[in-house]
């Protein structure tokens, strides 16, 4: 399946697709576009947008685009929900993110600066969102 959401990923538009390919869909195909063009080509292409505005799988209410998905999709898994939570942090302005979101918030701004091609950057996420993930499963304690 094909995925599409804008370019100049940090955060959710990293997290998301580790988060679709890891639980989702792992044949997953992922465009980064301007965002002016996202629906437009989401209809050429046949793929499915995300963490833009006006997306079924973007931010609602509270939840980032990483939250979103995991409702949309039923996925169930607590070390997902403690991930979710460090995302959300570090993704939104919350007052009170959990501590693990600020080095998050760090590795995505600075991964931003150094590596302008975004499926570069998800090749280079990846490993460190798996890491991120068997920490949560893991770890007793925490978010």
């Amino acid at each position: 399946m094909r995925w599409i959401t804008r370019e100049g990923a940090k955060v959710d538009r990293v997290a998301c697709p580790w988060l679709i390919q890891r639980f989702i869909d792992p044949q997953a195909e992922f465009y980064y576009v301007p965002k002016d063009k996202v629906f437009e080509e989401a209809r050429r292409l046949g793929a499915t947008p995300f963490d833009v505005e006006g997306a079924d799988l973007g931010h609602h209410g509270p939840d980032c685009s990483f939250e979103t998905i995991i409702k949309r999709y039923g996925l169930t898994d607590p070390a997902l929900h403690r991930l979710a939570k460090i995302v959300h942090g570090a993704d939104t302005k919350d007052p009170n993110p959990v501590p693990e979101a600020s080095g998050l918030r760090a590795i995505a701004e600075g991964m931003a600066l150094t590596v302008a091609d975004d499926r570069e950057k998800l090749a280079q996420a990846f490993p460190i969102y798996d890491a991120l993930y068997a920490w949560c499963k893991a770890s007793p304690a925490g978010p």
